[in-house]
This record gives structure tokens, sequence and C-alpha cells, in this order.
């Protein structure tokens, strides 16, 4: 899930990704992981993004494998640096993209294995299957928090080189893609900047409860605190200096704190568990 933060005076959109495990309020005052909204519909996922974060979210686009592998197409692929790790995983999920959306592939030949296996040095130009692929690796030292990046690295990417095409290659992926989209909004917004991104929440420790779960905690501390980080995600989307959390926020803050209280000292690293291997 990514929130798209759009000014319509300065032309500029900024992107924050929300973290798939974070512990959040989902529906009906049951805490699990911030993707088990999406789960129900596109529409549950958008309240428990506006009940958890002080927002008023209206609409939205889903998309899936393939529309993102038609829009990489029909750009004829992107140049996109990575390490050794990425190419590794992102080969392995091609075959599974591949069957999913109908479209071909070549792998990408490993180099020899450097002794940093995560440190970006290589370069490559990715076809939609790939670049669909990329986006989906989690398990490299950054989990999801990296996954999340390479997701927001692209649509700007895909952003920079459809300017560059021009109108023509626009209406292109136009036709191609609205097809594989579902959305709420009924105009698409052309001549925008996308610079600016980020991902939710901004400062993070981890439990296992309810399977492997990333908990908002109070910047350098372990103490789990969902009001400082939408405080934060507020000053990024809006440049508010001033905005106060409301008072279903700072509840929702002290549920999550009470939940996780009990479970001893929160991780600074993630245990991926058998649970969370099949989600």
């Amino acid at each position: 899930m990514i929130i798209a933060s759009v000014n319509n005076d300065t032309k500029d959109v900024k992107l924050a990704s929300v973290y798939r495990d974070t512990l959040l309020n989902v529906y009906d005052d049951t805490y699990s992981k911030a993707n088990a909204a999406y789960a129900k519909s596109p529409e549950a996922a958008v309240n428990m993004l506006n009940r958890n974060m002080d927002l008023n979210i209206t609409d939205y686009a889903t998309v899936n494998f393939s529309a993102l592998t038609e829009i990489v197409d029909a750009l004829d692929g992107l140049d996109i640096d990575m390490s050794y790790a990425e190419i590794v995983h992102m080969n392995s999920y091609c075959e599974e993209t591949s069957k999913e959306t109908g479209k071909p592939y070549e792998p990408i030949e490993l180099p020899e294995r450097p002794e940093d296996i995560e440190k970006i040095d290589y370069r490559f130009h990715l076809n939609g299957v790939q670049v669909t692929s990329y986006c989906r690796i989690r398990y490299t030292a950054s989990l999801d928090m990296g996954r999340t990046e390479r997701q927001r690295k692209v649509i700007q990417l895909i952003v920079q080189k459809a300017k560059k095409a021009g109108l023509p290659t626009i209406f292109k992926v136009m036709d191609a893609v609205f097809p594989m989209v579902s959305t709420s909004m009924d105009k698409t917004v052309i001549g925008y900047s996308l610079n600016e991104t980020t991902g939710f929440p901004s400062s993070i420790k981890f439990s296992n409860v309810k399977g492997s779960v990333i908990v908002p905690t109070k910047e350098g501390t372990s103490e789990a605190d969902l009001v400082s980080n939408v405080i934060a995600l507020h000053k990024f989307l809006y440049g508010d200096e001033a905005y106060t959390p409301s008072s279903t926020v700072q509840e929702i803050s002290a549920k999550i704190a009470e939940i996780v209280s009990g479970l001893g000292e929160l991780e600074d690293t993630q245990k991926i568990t058998a649970e969370d291997e099949n989600t």
C-alpha cells in the first residue's frame, strides 16, 4: 500500500509506503498486520489508513502484476541498479510472475558472488516480468522496508521515462493498463513531479505477536508509539508542523503498546516465521 499526496498547486506528488506487517487497527478494533485490511477490500484498506493515520483518503487505485508488467513493457523496460542478492531473488520470482502474467523473460546470468551480496553494484535493463519480480523481493537484509523502497523507485523510474516518451506512449500505456486497474477515480494526473518518498512507520521495532509484526515506536527508543509516527507522516505529506493527533489515533497507539507490552523487549531485527512465509 502506498499513500500518494498530490499537490495541485505545486504539481508535486509525495509517496509514503505503509509496511505490510505494521500492527494496526485493521477493522472493527481487530489488531493485526496492515495488509489484512486490503485482504477484505480496497475500501477496507482505505478506511484502515484513514482511521490509524488521521487521513482523509477518498480515492484509490489497485494494480495487479499484469498491469505493472504491461506498463514497463510499453515503456520498453527500465534500467535498474541491483545487488547480487536482488538478482538472485528476482530470478526466483520471475518464474511465478511470468506464469501469472503470461509474459516471457530471460533469467539474468549471475555474476561471480561478491563478498558483500547486498551492495548495489550492477545495472540491468529489465523487462516487465523482471521489474514486477524485482518489486516483489522482500527477503534481502532490508526485508519489507527494502521491498517498499524498490516499489517507490520503480514508480519514480516509470514516471521519469513516461515523461520523456511523450503523450503517444502515455496513451498507449493507458490503453493497455486501465482495464487491469480497479479505481474509484475518474481522471488521470499527467505533468506532475514525483520526488520525495518515504516509508511508514518511520521508526520501528519488531515483535512476534500475531506472527512477526512491525511495531511503530518513538524514535530512538523501544517504546511502542503510533502517535509520533503519524505526526511525522503528516509533516512529510502536508508540511504540517502543528498537527495534533486525534483521540482515535492516541487510543490506537495505546492499544498497540498494550498488545506488545507483555512480550518483553521489542526486537531490532525481524524474525520471519512459517506463518510469515505463507503471506
